[in-house]
């Protein structure tokens, strides 16, 4: 037997752990201990019911793990007892367009996710960590340093590159560490003067509070008079109108997140009139992240982390970290 978290009804308080029994491989499976899982806000949402409110239940929360190899299937060639591994959100995306049946599978919900002491998936589920990652280090890069990866690479950023990050949460502040190793120059937003601070000691040029500067669209153009070439958009509609202010004429806005959900009125004609692109980036394929893996070792950039709780009975106090808004970077919780 094995331990996991689960909730079976919506609500933080809802979290509970479980045994679970040891699952052994198949023929193409592979038995993973888990040593450390991170925390994204797609994992805050599913377990407050504001994902997927027809959620079936219980599940096992959080898409990002990492850990080591226990056991193999006979017909698995890559992997081997041993080996350190990072969980592939959407196992059998493998590469290309993703299609609807595929987001069907994503590890963390509707799939059970990485909050357990062990986990028995298809190979295609797991990935080998880069060389020099920790466990916990590598537990970041699944979704949030995927999601940034793709942000930024598939918005052509380069050396030169103008781009604006929204707040310090994880997506962004790993997507602050591959901008600085593409060459580009970074502007940051966030309420507090303490994490802009830290954010420019990181590397990020400019940095801007959206409490003193409501309006801070307008203080990115004050940077940039012709605008970013690319921003990645965490907020949503509450933020969308400001992005598409500062973004360059044909520019691009890489929507991912909804942290700023608020109801506000999308001004469609500038997007039209200044043939803005808008792309909506959820995490990425086994091809995308053996890229991303591949530059992460050659760029040696690692993930920045806020906290890291103690074992599963932390995962409460871990969510309700991510619902205070407060951390800098990712939230993990060591296994």
């Amino acid at each position: 037997m094995t331990e996991a978290v689960v909730f079976d009804e919506f609500g933080l308080e809802n979290l509970r752990i479980e045994q679970r029994e040891c699952k052994a491989p198949g023929p193409d499976e592979v038995r993973v201990g888990l040593r450390a899982a991170s925390l994204n806000f797609r994992d805050y949402m599913m377990v407050k019911g504001l994902y997927n409110p027809r959620l079936a239940m219980p599940l096992i929360p959080l898409s990002d793990g990492a850990g080591e190899v226990l056991e193999v299937g006979p017909e698995v060639r890559d992997l081997a007892v041993g080996d350190r591994v990072c969980s592939t959100m959407i196992p059998d995306w493998e590469e290309g367009e993703a299609t609807d049946s595929l987001f069907r599978t994503t590890l963390g919900g509707p799939v059970d996710g990485m909050l357990c002491r062990e986990r028995t998936l298809t190979a295609r589920a797991w990935m080998k960590m880069p060389r020099g990652f920790s466990f916990q280090e590598a537990a970041c890069l699944p979704v949030a340093g995927l999601t940034a990866w793709r942000a930024l690479n598939e918005a052509s950023i380069g050396a030169g590159s103008k781009v604006l990050l929204l707040g310090t949460g994880g997506v962004s502040m790993m997507a602050l560490g591959i901008a600085k190793a593409l060459g580009a120059e970074v502007v940051i937003t966030s309420g507090s003067n303490e994490k802009l601070d830290r954010a420019r000691s990181l590397g990020a040029d400019h940095c801007i509070n959206y409490k003193t500067h409501p309006k801070w669209g307008k203080e990115v153009l004050g940077i940039y008079p012709n605008g970013v070439d690319v921003v990645v958009e965490v907020g949503g509609v509450g933020t969308f109108g400001q992005s598409a202010r500062a973004i360059k004429f044909g520019g691009c806005i890489s929507l991912i997140g909804v942290l700023a959900n608020e109801s506000k009125p999308i001004n469609l004609t500038n997007i039209l009139m200044r043939n803005i692109k808008v792309q909506g980036i959820l995490v990425g394929s086994r091809a995308h992240f053996r890229s991303y893996l591949s530059f992460l070792e050659e760029n040696r950039i690692k993930p920045v982390i806020d906290r890291v709780f103690k074992g599963l009975e932390s995962a409460g106090q871990a969510f309700q970290l991510m619902e205070a808004g407060g951390h800098f970077g990712k939230i993990v919780i060591e296994l």
